[in-house]
């Protein structure tokens, strides 16, 4: 991989992989793709970026021309809550800029692409305690029925075009240097905030309810970490779980504790954002990943905690 271009680059996850991809590969080889949210610091600061919209193939496709892209991170994406308001652009972003993508991929002959995947592409009939790498998928919410769409199209992709489509399916993901929006999961990153600023969160899911859960710097990892994969060891493709840990609200509550003694969690359940939770596992056995390409978390629960507080509170206190 030597010019990069990844799309949704001013989100939660485009936000922390292009400055560590720049850091591997150099500052001007990693350009960072953006659509309505205007890219900001670092991102914007350190590189080459370019306004990308995957709905648009002609877009995508002047994007790799112009700046000789030869490697794709695909991140551009509605997330749960956002995609179940709004069903037609969901299906316009999610899927058709998904297939809009690889379509220009394939066509320019590009070396990679990355689709990440999530726990969102299980479902009800799933095994939710230690959800195997293989199993049954039906998933109730939009965002998850596209993510096995991308995992099916990245597996024909590969098979019919020879493109190399790899992928991951990452737990909720935690992270400090962007507000998440429209997530099932984001409760977990906004107890933060509210503990820093008042003491105190109000959680739109019950107690009790477990989810498999990554600090952002193990989602990078992870995501990197299948792009450089030798692809002799890897029997898949755009779905491989990556486990890091599983916690419920009390749980994460319990730890933000050892820092802001006193914080409080009370509850006002969601519907919607419960519904989809409830079809997602508890757990992840990600043994696949583990045997294939090596695949190792650093990050438990606490480590967690103790680094998000340190970080947060130095950006809010800005």
């Amino acid at each position: 991989m030597k010019r990069i271009l990844v799309t949704g680059a001013a989100g939660q996850l485009g936000s922390e992989l292009v400055p560590a991809l720049r850091g591997r590969y150099g500052n001007e080889n990693v350009v960072a793709a953006w659509r309505s949210s205007p890219l900001t610091g670092e991102v914007a600061d350190t590189g080459p970026a370019t306004q990308v919209d995957v709905t648009e193939p002609g877009s995508v496709d002047r994007a790799i021309r112009d700046y000789g892209i030869d490697s794709l991170y695909h991140l551009g994406s509605l997330l749960s809550v956002a995609a179940e308001a709004n069903r037609s652009l969901s299906h316009l972003v999610n899927i058709n800029g998904l297939l809009n993508v690889l379509e220009a991929a394939s066509g320019a002959g590009l070396e990679r692409v990355v689709i990440p995947s999530s726990i969102a592409a299980f479902g009800l009939d799933t095994p939710h305690d230690n959800t195997p790498n293989e199993t049954l998928q039906r998933p109730t919410s939009l965002y998850g029925i596209a993510k096995v769409f991308g995992e099916l199209m990245g597996n024909y992709f590969f098979e019919r075009t020879g493109l190399d489509v790899r992928g991951v399916r990452l737990p909720g993901v935690v992270s400090w240097k962007v507000e998440p929006g429209g997530g099932t999961t984001d409760y977990a990153v906004d107890a933060f905030y509210g503990a820093i600023r008042e003491g105190r969160y109000t959680c739109y899911l019950r107690p009790g309810t477990y989810l498999p859960m990554m600090y952002v710097p193990d989602a990078i990892k992870a995501l990197i970490e299948i792009a450089e994969a030798d692809i002799a060891n890897l029997k898949r493709h755009a779905d491989y779980n990556v486990n890091s840990m599983s916690f419920e609200p009390e749980e994460l509550a319990a730890a933000i504790r050892r820092r802001v003694p006193g914080f409080a969690m009370d509850y006002d359940i969601d519907p919607l954002r419960q519904y989809i939770a409830d079809s997602w596992p508890n757990s992840l056995d990600d043994t696949v990943a583990r045997q294939e390409w090596g695949w190792r978390p650093d990050y438990g629960l606490a480590d967690m905690v103790d680094d998000m507080y340190e970080n947060l509170s130095r950006k809010l206190a800005q």
